[in-house]
C-alpha cells in the first residue's frame, strides 16, 4: 500500500464520524426551531407592546382632549337663543358660522345642534352639498344618552358623510330645562394614517368585536367572531355599521407564552399585543408580523450549522496541515542540507566578485578625483588664456593712465614752483582718479584669475553681470561694440558661485564679439526673463551670422569650434555648461529670427544673501 493510500485509509472513519455528526446536528436544529421561533415571537411581541402604548396613550389623549367640549359649547347664550327661537332668520346665519368656526378652530369634522326632537337647526357643515342641516339624529344612542341629561358618546359610520368618527353630545339646558343637544364629531382616520408607517398593524374593536379602526382598509367593519342576533339588529335599529360588511374574519388563537398569542387572520400570521379602553369599551390590538421571527430562528439555526461546519473543516484542515507540517519538515531538512552546501560554493564565489568589485569601486573613486581636478584645471586655463587674448588691450588700457599719470605729476610739479597751489591740488586729485581706475582694473583681473571654490549661495546675477562687461570692456570698446542691459533696481538673486558665473558670462560676450567680428554696428542684448517663482533666465544674444541647426547640437561638446585655427581650442562653452549644470542650471543655445544668436542660461532663484560676507572671495 503506497502512502497516500494509507494517509486516506486512516482518515476514512474520521471523515464518517464527520457527516454524521453533521446530520445529527441538522436533526437537533430541526428539533430546535419551534423553540428557537418561540423565542423571536416573543421578543416581537415585547417590541410590539411599545408601540401599543403609544397608539393607546394617542386615542386616550384624543378622547380626553374632545370630551368637555360639547359640554362648554352647550353654554353659548346663542345656541339657548336659537333652539328658544329657531325661526330667527337674523341669529340663524349666525350660529351656523359660529360652529363652522369653531369646527376649524378645535379640529373636528363636524359641530351641530339639535332640538329635543333629534331635527339638526344648525350645523358647522351648513355650506357643504350633504350638510347636518334639517337631518333627524334621534336614534343615535349618543343623542338619546344627551337628551336624558347624560354625556353622550358613540361610535359610528356617519349617515350623511358616510365617514366613520366618534360623537360626544351634550345636553343645552336653559335654566333646569333641557331643550336641546349640541354634538361634534372627529374624525378616525388620521390615527390610521399614523399607524401605516410602520411594519405592524393596529387594530381597534368594540364591545361586539367589531374592527371600526385599522390601518388595514380591508378589515374595517369586519367582526373577528359572528355576530348573534340581537348584536346585529341593534347595530341596524342605530344605524352604527354598514350590515353588509360585517362579515366575519378568519381568526385563529394560539398561545405563544403567558404574556402574548398567536393570531391568524385570513392566514397571516401575527404576535398579539392588547389593551383595553376601559372608559369607551375598545379593545387595541397590536399585530405583529410573524413571519420576521420564523425567519430570524432560521437565521440562527443555519449560522449556528454553518459555525459548527466550519469548526468541523477548521478541524480537518489543522489535522491535515498537521500531517503535511511533518513532511515538509523532513522535506525541508534534506533541502537545507543540499543548501548548505551550496551556499559554501557560492560564498567563495562572491567573497571573489566583491574583492574585484571594492577594487572597481576604488579605481572610479580615484577617476572621478582625477576628472574634477582636470576639469578645475581646464576652467583655469580657459580664464588665463582669456587673459592672455586680453592682455594687449589691456596693456593699452593701463598704458593710458599711465601717461596721463605722468604728465599731471610734471604739471603739478610746474605749478608748485610757480606757487599756483590750487591748479597744482586738481592734478594731484585726477592722478588719484587715474590710480583708483588701474586698481579696479587689476581688481577685476585678479579676482577673475582666481580659482573658484566648490560652494553654491546666492548671488546678485547684476553684480556678476557688471564685472563681466568691466572685464571686457577694454575689448568691447576695441570693437567698438554696444551692450544693451538695463540691470533690475533690486538685487537679482540666484544660486551658484560668483568667479564661475563671471567667466561663463565673460566667455558668452567673448563668443558674441567674435561672432559679429566683421558687423559694422555690433550690439549685445542682455535680458533676464521669469520662467516660474523658482527659476530665472538670463539670455545674451548677438547680432551676428547666427548659427545653423545642425551645429547647435554640438556647440557644447568638447573641442568642438567654428572659430578659425589658433583662435580657440573648443573648451569655452563645454566648460561654462558644465558650470551651469553644477549649479542645478541648463545652458542652451538658439537662432534668432531676425538674425544672430541667442545663449540662455537658465538658474534657480534664491531668496537672500546667505550672510554678510564678501560673495566676490568666493
Amino acid at each position: 500500500m503506497t502512502r497516500s493510500g494509507a494517509y486516506s485509509f486512516l482518515r476514512r472513519p474520521a471523515l464518517l464520524r464527520g457527516v454524521a455528526g453533521l446530520f445529527l446536528f441538522a436533526l437537533l436544529c430541526i428539533a430546535t426551531l419551534p423553540t428557537v421561533e418561540r423565542y423571536f415571537l416573543d421578543r416581537a411581541g415585547l417590541q410590539g407592546e411599545a408601540t401599543l402604548r403609544i397608539a393607546v396613550e394617542g386615542l386616550d389623549a384624543t378622547l380626553d382632549r374632545f370630551e368637555p367640549l360639547p359640554k362648554l359649547l352647550a353654554e353659548r347664550p346663542s345656541l339657548i337663543n336659537l333652539l328658544n327661537d329657531p325661526t330667527n332668520q337674523g341669529l340663524l346665519p349666525f350660529v351656523n358660522e359660529q360652529l363652522r368656526l369653531t369646527a376649524l378652530s378645535l379640529g373636528v369634522s363636524d359641530v351641530y345642534l339639535m332640538d329635543v326632537g333629534g331635527t339638526t337647526i344648525a350645523a358647522s357643515s351648513y355650506r357643504k352639498e350633504r350638510s347636518f342641516v334639517g337631518r333627524n339624529f334621534n336614534f343615535r344612542p349618543y343623542f338619546v344618552q344627551a337628551v336624558e341629561g347624560g354625556l353622550g358618546q358613540y361610535f359610528a359610520m356617519g349617515t350623511t358623510s358616510g365617514e366613520r368618527g366618534y360623537f360626544f353630545a351634550a345636553p343645552v339646558i336653559d335654566n333646569t330645562r333641557i331643550i336641546g343637544v349640541v354634538a361634534i364629531k372627529f374624525d378616525v382616520r388620521p390615527f390610521e394614517t399614523a399607524w401605516s408607517g410602520g411594519a405592524s398593524d393596529i387594530v381597534v374593536t368594540d364591545l361586539n368585536d367589531i374592527v371600526f379602526m385599522s390601518n388595514r382598509e380591508e378589515w374595517h367593519f369586519r367582526t373577528l367572531f359572528p355576530l348573534r342576533g340581537e348584536v346585529f339588529n341593534l347595530i341596524a335599529e342605530t344605524r352604527q355599521y354598514p350590515l353588509e360588511r360585517l362579515i366575519p374574519l378568519d381568526v385563529k388563537r394560539s398561545r405563544i407564552s403567558d404574556s402574548f398569542d398567536r393570531l391568524s387572520i385570513n392566514g397571516e400570521d401575527f404576535v398579539l399585543s392588547s389593551q383595553t379602553l376601559a372608559d369607551v369599551g375598545w379593545r387595541v390590538l397590536h399585530l405583529t408580523p410573524a413571519g420576521h421571527a420564523r425567519t430570524q430562528a432560521i437565521f440562527v439555526l443555519s449560522l449556528a450549522a454553518l459555525l459548527m461546519l466550519l469548526t468541523a473543516l477548521s478541524a480537518t484542515v489543522i489535522v491535515q496541515r498537521r500531517n503535511r507540517t511533518r513532511e515538509r519538515i523532513e522535506e525541508q531538512t534534506r533541502a537545507n542540507e543540499i543548501l548548505e552546501q551550496r551556499v559554501m560554493q557560492r560564498t567563495a564565489d562572491l567573497n571573489t566578485a566583491n574583492a574585484q568589485l571594492q577594487r572597481e569601486v576604488t579605481e572610479r573613486a580615484a577617476t572621478e578625483k582625477r576628472l574634477r581636478t582636470t576639469q578645475k584645471e581646464l576652467i583655469q586655463a580657459g580664464k588665463l588664456a582669456a587673459l592672455g587674448q586680453m592682455s594687449a588691450a589691456l596693456s593699452h588700457e593701463i598704458n593710458q593712465p599711465l601717461t596721463a599719470v605722468k604728465s599731471y605729476a610734471d604739471n603739478a610739479a610746474t605749478f608748485l614752483d610757480r606757487n599756483r597751489v590750487k591748479e597744482a591740488r586738481e592734478n594731484v586729485t585726477r592722478i588719484s582718479k587715474m590710480a583708483d581706475r588701474m586698481a579696479a582694473l587689476s581688481g577685476h583681473l585678479r579676482n577673475f584669475a582666481r580659482r573658484p571654490q566648490d560652494t553654491v549661495r546666492p548671488v546678485d546675477i547684476r553684480l556678476v553681470l557688471d564685472d563681466a562687461i568691466e572685464l571686457m570692456g577694454t575689448r568691447i570698446r576695441a570693437a567698438k561694440a554696444v551692450v544693451n542691459f538695463e540691470p533690475a533696481a533690486e538685487p537679482v538673486w540666484v544660486n551658484g558661485g560668483r568667479l564661475r558665473l563671471q567667466q561663463v558670462f565673460v566667455n558668452l560676450l567673448s563668443n558674441a564679439l567674435d561672432a559679429m567680428d566683421l558687423s559694422d554696428a555690433p550690439q549685445i542684448d542682455i535680458r533676464f526673463e521669469e520662467v516660474s517663482d523658482t527659476r530665472l533666465r538670463i539670455i545674451v544674444a548677438d547680432r551676428g551670422a547666427g548659427i545653423s541647426d545642425d551645429l547647435i547640437s554640438q556647440l557644447f561638446d568638447p573641442f568642438f569650434t567654428t572659430k578659425e585655427p589658433g583662435h580657440g581650442l573648443g573648451l569655452g562653452l563645454s566648460i561654462s555648461f558644465n558650470i551651469i549644470e553644477d549649479f542645478g542650471g541648463r545652458l542652451s543655445a538658439a537662432s534668432r529670427e531676425n538674425g544672430g544668436a541667442e545663449f540662455i542660461v537658465e538658474l534657480d532663484r534664491a531668496t537672500a544673501q546667505v550672510d554678510g560676507k564678501d560673495l566676490a572671495a568666493e
